[in-house]
Order: C-alpha cells, then structure tokens, then sequence
C-alpha cells in the first residue's frame, strides 16, 4: 500500500451547514492534490481554539473582520489567511408576505401598528456567531427593547424549524440570517434597510491555515485553495443540494464541482 506523498491535515470547520458546504469543497481540493484529510467540527469559539492549540490545519472558514476577527487575533501569528472564496454578510430580513410599505427598515420595528402585529421574539442561531452577537446589541441600540422586541440566540436546528413554521403559519417576524443561507433564496427573504451599520457590514470569508501546515502542504493544494472563489451564491447552492435535497456536504460539493467543472480529483 502506497504512502500519500503529503502529510495528513486536520480540516475544521463552523458546526453549521453553510460551513459545512465550504469546508466539504475544501476538503475535496486538499484529497485531490495528495493529502489525507480528517474533518472536525465545532462552535465558533471553539473552532478557533481548537487551532490555536494545534489541533486544525485548515480552518473554513473565518468572517473577517467583523464577525471572526476577535477569535481570530489571539493567534494571528501563527497562521496566514488566505485568499477569501465568499464575501458574506449579515442581515434581518422578513418573510415576502410583509409589505415593503410596512416595514424596510429596522426602525419600523417600532411602530405600533408593525410591533402589534409583529412576533416580538427573533431568535437565532448560538450565542458566538456574529449575527447573534450582533442582533442582541441591536435590540437596544434601535430601542426595540422599548417596544417588547428581545432575541434569543438557539441552535441551528431550532432556527431553521423557526423559520419553516412561521413561514408555513404566514407570520409576521424578524429573521436574524446572513448570505450565503439556503433559507434566503428557498423562501425569497427580504432583508431590511439597517442605517446604524450595526450588523458588521460585508465580511471576506478566508480559509485560515498554520504556518506550520501551510510549510508542508502539496505546492497544488495551495494553490487551488487560494483560488477556490465559490462565490455567496457557490455556498449557497452547495447548501442547498444539502437541506433541500438531502445531499451529504460532501455529496454536494461533488456535485457542485462537476457543475462547474472543478472535480480534478
């Protein structure tokens, strides 16, 4: 049995599906280009420790700078960030059903007539991910806490269960999600106007690998993750093979690549 030519690389990643869909695409770059890889999982304090103890290779990916860039800058020297392959943003966005007349921007939230027929609740993903850390402080930078509004940071699950019922039930209610979300597209979502900037602005999501990785990885392999380029609409299309279609991450991300005709495995 032959020995991979490369060392073996530890791959990790955000435990939620978008990431699950770059890091598969990843994943599949560093096995076509002669490395083992083994893959992990964690939420995002976590993951990012996780690689400064040296226990991540390759870690898909970080939002920088506004949601990651804390995480990221307790160890910043020891690893190099790489070319971004999306540019994702955070938003609160409203089902199609709620007029544009009613509600565009964040401050409309207040209104009487919006707040009584609007679910006060906006709950969200976990407590370290950007957009979570980012909406509770909007509650009362915009004063909405002042008309009953709170959020409710949750896991990924009970976020999408959230969404898919309130939807189905045509609900008025905020929805704390970013780009690239397979819910944007699946339900035409529509994100509201938010003047105070309060949301990070857009991000460049950029594989982050150790020096020490990076010094013994295939010459290929960098290569090709510096030129991934999936694009918002690339991650969401993979994640969409995988909650709508039922796909593995990776069963996606083959799918995605022979589309596009990356597979060079």
């Amino acid at each position: 049995m032959s020995t991979p030519p490369f060392p073996p690389l530890t791959v990790g990643n955000v435990a939620l599906s978008f990431h699950r869909a770059a890091a598969a695409v990843v994943r599949r770059v560093l096995e076509g280009s002669g490395h083992e890889v083994d893959q992990v999982e964690a939420p995002h304090e976590r993951l990012f420790a996780l690689q400064a103890a040296g226990e991540i290779d390759v870690l898909v990916s970080a939002w920088l700078p506004a949601s990651h860039g804390d995480y990221l800058a307790r160890y910043q020297e020891d690893v190099e960030v790489l070319e971004p392959h999306y540019t994702p943003y955070c938003v609160w966005a409203v089902p199609p059903y709620v007029p544009a007349g009613a509600v565009s921007e964040v401050a409309d939230l207040k209104r009487p007539d919006v707040a009584a027929r609007m679910t006060p609740a906006l709950d969200g993903i976990n407590p370290g991910a950007g957009i979570s850390r980012f909406s509770a402080r909007m509650i009362t930078e915009y004063g909405l806490d002042t008309a009953g509004y709170s959020f409710r940071p949750g896991t990924e699950r009970s976020f999408i269960r959230r969404v898919e019922r309130g939807i189905a039930e045509r609900e008025w209610f905020v929805i704390p999600i970013w780009r690239p979300q397979y819910l944007n597209s699946a339900h035409g979502l529509r994100p509201l106007a938010e003047p105070l900037g309060l949301l990070g602005g857009t991000d460049s999501a950029s594989p982050i690998v150790t020096r020490a990785a990076l010094a013994t990885m295939a010459p290929a392999a960098r290569e090709r993750l510096r030129a991934v380029g999936l694009g918002n609409d690339g991650v969401e299309a993979i994640d969409t093979l995988i909650n709508v279609e039922g796909l593995t991450p990776l069963e996606a991300a083959d799918h995605y690549l022979r589309d596009t005709g990356r597979d060079s495995r």
